[in-house]
């Protein structure tokens, strides 16, 4: 069974709404890691906290809190529950990319998103990280005398069969890239049976196939700005994470002084790389300076949760224990969205280099 972890509250002070919720979604983590948070309850926990609708502009139905509040979000929700707040990160690159779109697509889906009456997801990784080495476009688009058709495969998709649609991308003839609305019960999606991972099964991440598949929304060009937390997401996940280990750390400590200033010790990364994200989501950051801090947060995750295993003994290896499940989500963070140059970073250390 595991055991629910009560998020400690970050450095910054987050709405009272915001660690009721965490609460909530705490003590539905062993079902959602089981079944998935749309199936535990989890996603109506965040709309019925006024969570989802922090993600959505004002003009939407939504709050739109800024970015130093979004990342928190995400980060006490990962602390909570990291399988309910990987589906939630990708819910809101959904919603992110729904935003940057023309008003009446806007209009149409936004209001509904931001009360959970419906959900989405996000199909993109094939645009980034996911099959690029095949020099040909994984997914490809279209135009005919019925309008788009978009063919190939969505490598990576969170909560696909739970949700009502994905927001993918597509690359056209022409070498441009295009954003597509796509039901998920659509003619010629096929939702494969979601992945059986290492850890984090229960966000239910599948690979989709689209065959001559029609669009029900076309996202081009972008009329809005999009907010910038899509590139320190991951990074919030991962000192989430981190915290959730550090409180296990720290819980073992009130029983074994010697283990108080290793706690202490990690806490205070903590701390600092939590800061370093403020500040990143207030002013943003260039491209390396968020990789490297990407990178910090990955090595803080990975040695916190170790840490976590060593202060548990041999409880902590059972399956079920905090720190074991701990351990294994902590490896998410070295391949999920991972940029070469994170990834190469992380190599380099585990090597010695």
């Amino acid at each position: 069974m595991l055991t629910p972890i009560m998020a400690p509250r970050p450095p910054s002070a987050a709405p009272a709404a915001l660690h009721s919720a965490a609460e909530e979604l705490a003590h539905l983590a062993e079902q959602s890691a089981a079944e998935g948070p749309w199936a535990s309850g989890a996603m109506r926990v965040l709309a019925r906290a006024g969570i989802l609708a922090r993600f959505v502009p004002v003009d939407c139905d939504g709050t739109a809190d800024d970015e130093a509040g979004l990342v928190e979000t995400l980060a006490v929700t990962a602390t909570a529950c990291l399988t309910t707040a990987l589906a939630l990160s990708q819910w809101a690159a959904a919603v992110r990319i729904i935003a940057a779109g023309p008003a009446p697509v806007r209009a149409t889906l936004l209001p509904g998103l931001a009360r959970g009456a419906a959900f989405t997801t996000v199909g993109i990784s094939q645009l980034t990280t996911s099959r690029r080495h095949l020099g040909r476009p994984a997914l490809a688009a279209d135009r005919d005398s019925g309008g788009w058709r978009i063919d190939g495969i969505c490598p990576w998709v969170t909560g696909a069969d739970a949700c009502d649609t994905i927001v993918t991308g597509a690359q056209t003839t022409g070498g441009g890239q295009v954003f597509f609305v796509v039901p998920t019960a659509a003619a010629g999606v096929e939702i494969e049976p979601p992945l059986e991972m290492l850890a984090l099964s229960g966000s239910r991440t599948a690979v989709v196939r689209l065959t001559g598949v029609r669009p029900a929304h076309v996202i081009e060009p972008p009329e809005h700005n999009a907010p910038r937390t899509g590139g320190l997401a991951t990074t919030a996940l991962a000192l989430g994470s981190a915290r959730a280990a550090i409180a296990v750390v720290a819980s073992e400590a009130t029983r074994r002084e010697p283990l108080a200033p290793v706690a202490e010790r990690l806490a205070a990364e903590l701390g600092r790389l939590f800061e370093r994200l403020t500040q990143a989501a207030h002013d943003g950051l260039a491209a390396d300076d968020r990789d490297q801090l990407r990178t910090a947060a990955t090595e803080l995750v990975l040695r916190a949760g170790q840490a976590a295993l060593t202060a548990s003994k041999g409880a902590g290896f059972v399956r079920g224990h905090p720190a074991e499940r701990l351990v294994r989500e902590s490896l998410f963070f070295v391949v999920w969205s991972c940029p070469p140059t994170v990834a190469d970073a992380l190599l380099c250390e585990f090597s010695g280099g």
